[in-house]
């Protein structure tokens, strides 16, 4: 067979793989993430992981475990840079070059700086504008200042943040009732991209509907317009922290450092399902067994689902 008869039978032969391809991408429009997620076979004979989740548009992460191509002393010292930042948000690479200094860790800000932005931290000062944002990336406005919050599903706060694992890390993303502190989604990463952070949020207006307002940082994930775009198609108010105001979204950065200091720090998870079993544990505790001052001894999903039928029954 000549060359070009081979090329024409390949052809032949692949036409109807990309109508059938055709005909299951405009099907996957209808699903959910979550369900694309499952379609992907880890052993399928043909097709490796990587073309299976070009081929249903969801990012790989899902599939591997925690993040690594760090060395072990690295991997250590964004330990302790991330347990440090919780409690000092202001610290940005110079201070906390300082501070590991003064711990006997002969470490340049250099270094340091590199760690920090792999970590996703950043201080909490504000900072001169120098640079000018994608110009697909809107910034939204901040909605909640002086706005009186006291009920379930008037406002959702979402969140990343850093998790340590014995040979690598994971992003970890929540979504969370501003009004009763209840987490009600949450989704683990080994990769900063938008599309865990809206396998979250879908997942959480499937079973909880949708809140009147969003609000979270301006963190590149969150002001993809796919994120915005998701929240704006559902009727919700898209609201956005300050450049550098953590203190506008202090609820669920208070849940981080419960979570460290009761789970992550506690457990050296080894594995991905490992990290998953046991925050899945502790966020079920939170939510359900754990008292919040701030809600009068209450847990989270007392006074989430109690004020709930309190305005049932008064509608």
């Amino acid at each position: 067979m000549q060359p070009s008869e081979r090329g024409g039978e390949a052809a032949r032969h692949d036409r109807p793989v990309g109508r059938r391809a055709g005909f299951f991408a405009q099907g996957l429009r209808s699903m959910s993430i979550g369900r694309r997620r499952e379609l992907v076979e880890a052993d399928h004979p043909r097709l490796s992981i990587t073309r299976q989740c070009e081929l249903v548009s969801i990012s790989r992460s899902s599939y591997y475990g925690p993040a690594r191509g760090e060395p072990a002393e690295n991997l250590e010292l964004m330990r302790l840079i991330d347990e440090q930042f919780l409690e000092t948000p202001w610290y940005g690479s110079r201070q906390m070059t300082r501070h590991l200094r003064r711990h006997s860790h002969q470490v340049i800000r250099k270094r340091v700086r590199r760690l920090m932005v792999r970590m996703g931290l950043q201080a909490i000062y504000q900072r001169p504008k120098t640079t000018v944002p994608h110009p697909e990336h809107k910034i939204w406005p901040y909605l909640l200042r002086d706005l009186t919050i006291d009920r379930p599903d008037q406002v959702w706060c979402s969140d990343i943040t850093y998790i340590p694992m014995r040979r690598g890390f994971l992003y970890l993303v929540a979504v969370m009732d501003w009004a009763t502190r209840k987490v009600l989604s949450w989704r683990l990463s080994n990769t900063m991209d938008v599309e865990f952070c809206i396998e979250a949020v879908e997942e959480a207006m499937t079973h909880y509907g949708r809140p009147d307002i969003f609000n979270t940082d301006q963190g590149s994930q969150f002001t993809s317009p796919r994120f915005t775009g998701l929240l704006t198609a559902a009727g919700i108010r898209v609201s956005m922290d300050g450049r550098g105001r953590w203190m506008d979204n202090v609820f669920i950065e208070r849940l981080w450092r419960s979570m460290k200091y009761e789970c992550a720090y506690l457990h050296a998870f080894e594995t991905g399902s490992e990290a998953r079993a046991g925050i899945g544990r502790w966020i079920d505790y939170y939510n359900a067994d754990r008292p919040h001052s701030a809600l009068g001894g209450r847990t989270p999903a007392e006074v989430y689902e109690g004020t709930l039928n309190q305005i049932r029954m008064a509608a």
